[in-house]
């Protein structure tokens, strides 16, 4: 791994947190994501299971994680399965973890070799009477592909037909909602340095250049400074491509006068930033550019005075739906009678501004969450309203990352230009030097 590994009082925390609701003499099974195929014999590069990340630190295939609280064996209330390295592997792949480096970045003090899974699980399974297993639960994502995690629930249910079975997904989406101060700084960590490569880009930035240019521009600076590299492919929209929310082909030239959408951010050690900045490529925002953009920075700003506890991210979303369509009527991309008409399941504003406002953040650029909860303190969302207006070309969007506290809301994104003049000025510095 890039990153600087992280302590393990964060996974010893988040264990407590899991063990502390899970029922009485229950046991917990975690594994790893698969190495995934990619052509002929290579594999895409690795990257773990997020909760089984979060429980551990562990970031190696082929790895388990046991969780047996009440287990009258002694010294067996947490057990970590890694696999075992031998003279070939280490000659192909380079060494795997040693026991004594797993036992010191996950605080789990029982680690075994892989091998040796089967007899132990066994024996502690039968010792307990229910079983958690981790399978994917996202209401909006179906895999079609099963995980490690879903196999291994399938053959124990066969196994062990008559335990009683758990799903591990709703306390874990509980913990994933609520960060510990130690998420929170490798959270900030990943969003400077997705700053870094903001101002990178401000400098380098320019009529002519490829999207793909900036893209390489934007991992250069997240590779040197120990990012593993982008929590999400990168979105390098110019001009139309500005209007496409999902663009990820970055294969056009930007050119002068045209609107450049950016939506990026570092993964380090598993932790994402997300962030989106829109710059005019030629240094300097057209006057209707301008007006656009200052319509979403008033709505992301008044967004973030609205994420507090106790608060509904439905209601919330509605709220920023009614903010945007003020500043459409005043754009002059709306008018009284497209509200008065509009289907009140699909409100007249989304014909600009379709997508929602904020999203969880965390291991995950999704982070997964409990949809109907109120805001809670130490919750951590995206803000990024945005207006597409195709047939002008001009797509704005602006993303900050911000955490809620008790006192208002925490900008960890706040050191990273956003106001129009700010973005002008560091473009125009560029050029002079």
């Amino acid at each position: 791994m890039k990153y600087e590994t992280l302590h393990s009082d964060l996974f010893k925390l988040n264990r407590a947190r899991f063990v502390r609701k899970m029922e009485p003499n229950s046991i917990a099974i975690f594994h790893s994501n698969d190495l995934m195929p990619r052509n002929g014999d290579a594999f895409y590069p690795f990257r773990q299971d997020s909760d089984l990340f979060r429980l551990s630190g562990l970031d190696q295939e082929e790895t388990v994680v046991v969780l047996f609280p009440d287990c009258i064996k002694e010294g067996y209330q947490e057990v970590a399965f890694i696999k075992k390295t031998d003279e070939y592997i280490a000659r192909w792949e380079g060494a795997k973890y040693t026991k004594e480096e797993a036992r010191k970045i996950s605080g789990i003090e029982k680690i075994f070799w892989l091998d040796e899974q089967e007899k132990i699980l066994h024996e502690l399974i039968l010792l307990a009477k229910r079983i958690y297993l981790n399978t994917t639960e996202n209401d909006r994502f179906q895999p079609v592909v099963p995980s490690r995690n879903t196999r291994f629930a399938q053959q124990l249910m066969q196994q062990y037909p008559l335990h009683k079975y758990h799903r591990a997904q709703p306390i874990l989406k509980k913990m994933a909602m609520t960060k510990s101060h130690y998420e929170l700084e490798v959270l900030q960590h990943a969003c400077t340095i997705t700053g870094k490569a903001f101002q990178r880009v401000l400098e380098f930035v320019k009529p002519g250049v490829m999207e793909y240019e900036i893209e390489a521009e934007i991992t250069h600076e997240f590779l040197i400074n120990r990012a593993t590299g982008h929590a999400y492919t990168p979105i390098i929209a110019s001009g139309a491509n500005s209007c496409v929310l999902h663009y990820i082909k970055n294969n056009q030239r930007c050119m002068a006068g045209d609107i450049l959408l950016m939506d990026f951010g570092a993964e380090y050690a598993n932790y994402a930033a997300d962030l989106t900045r829109t710059i005019p490529v030629s240094g300097q925002f057209s006057s209707r550019q301008r007006k656009v953009y200052n319509a979403v920075l008033r709505v992301m700003k008044t967004a973030q005075t609205l994420l507090v506890p106790g608060a509904n991210i439905e209601e919330y979303h509605k709220e920023i739906g009614l903010l945007m369509q003020s500043e459409l009527l005043d754009l002059g991309l709306l008018d009284q009678t497209d509200i008065k008409k509009q289907d009140p399941d699909y409100p007249a504003y989304k014909k600009y501004f379709m997508h929602g406002t904020s999203h969880h953040l965390g291991l995950d650029v999704h982070d997964p969450a409990h949809r109907y909860d109120p805001i809670q303190a130490g919750m951590v969302f995206t803000i990024e309203p945005g207006i597409y207006i195709p047939e002008e070309k001009l797509g704005i969007r602006i993303e900050n990352d911000l955490v809620v506290t008790d006192n208002g809301t925490f900008d960890l994104t706040a050191n990273i230009p956003v106001e129009a003049e700010e973005i002008e000025e560091l473009m125009h510095a560029s050029v002079l030097h």
